[in-house]
């Protein structure tokens, strides 16, 4: 489910931006200058696959405490690349529309192609490159990391027909609360990253333990029940967490979620005055 969410999430995003440069392109009359977006777009998902290997594949051949120093930092970028892509989207949805198509009309009169896959490369890059690193953070150190990979090919296929749909006009997506939801639940997902980072952290002796579990409960484990391996994977949840990852997580969760529920909350809409 979180590789699911992670790349759904993502994708739509994606597919959003190729989305708006190929209508805009459609609504120019310039349709034989697709080609160059789409060019772009498979560029930056070339790119983007080579370097979440690489990553993936470097991280996996470590061992001991480097492993665990290695994974912690993975895990704490993720949870600040999270935070700074949902509030970033909450801040920029309404103006992505015309910013990429300021930058098509740059393109298209300075006559140049390259400059036109390069926008689509840099806008789709961004999106590969943080997809590949929230799923190498659900994945590395992960008993069920196929089936991550499985939930991620999932979100990725739904974010594209998503985008078909947005393209031919026929989604009735509303995204400003797509993006909530999904930034709500994304929250919780980089909440449980920054538990997880301390505890990658706490295992290799870089940080201390104050308290080694606060609870020990038996139900819901992560390595014997599939309820508790789906609530660890998207929430972070562990049947018995430290002090410092309980904390770790309530100060992430609490400020974050409020400030990004009040970002997002709908504004009132005034009342007219009758005369």
């Amino acid at each position: 489910m979180a590789g699911f969410l992670l790349m759904l999430r993502e994708g739509v995003e994606a597919a959003l931006i190729v989305a708006i440069l190929l209508a805009y392109l459609r609504r120019l009359d310039q349709t034989a200058e697709r080609r160059w977006v789409w060019t772009g777009t498979l560029s930056a998902i070339a790119v983007s696959l080579m370097a979440g290997i690489i990553i993936y594949v470097t991280i996996g051949s470590l061992e001991g405490r480097a492993e665990e120093i290695a994974e912690g930092f993975v895990a704490a970028a993720a949870a600040g690349l999270i935070t700074w892509m949902i509030f970033w989207m909450a801040r920029q949805a309404r103006l992505i529309r015309a910013r990429l198509e300021s930058q098509v009309d740059t393109a298209l009169r300075a006559g140049s192609a390259t400059a036109l896959a390069f926008v689509a490369f840099v806008a789709v890059l961004r999106e590969g490159l943080e997809s590949a690193l929230f799923m190498i953070s659900a994945t590395v150190g992960a008993e069920s990391a196929i089936n991550q990979l499985m939930g991620g090919v999932l979100g990725i296929l739904a974010a594209v027909g998503i985008g078909y749909l947005m393209y031919q006009g026929a989604s009735r997506l509303n995204l400003r609360s797509f993006f909530r939801v999904t930034g709500v639940l994304l929250i919780l997902f980089a909440a449980g990253l920054v538990s997880k980072a301390i505890h990658e952290f706490q295992e290799a002796g870089v940080i201390g333990t104050i308290e080694e579990h606060v609870w020990d409960v038996g139900i819901l484990d992560p390595s014997t029940s599939t309820a508790g391996q789906f609530l660890a994977s998207l929430f972070g949840w562990t049947p018995n967490p430290s002090l410092l990852m309980v904390i770790g997580y309530l100060l992430y969760l609490v400020p974050v979620l409020w400030a990004f529920l009040s970002m997002t909350a709908a504004k009132p809409q005034p009342v007219p005055i009758e005369s």
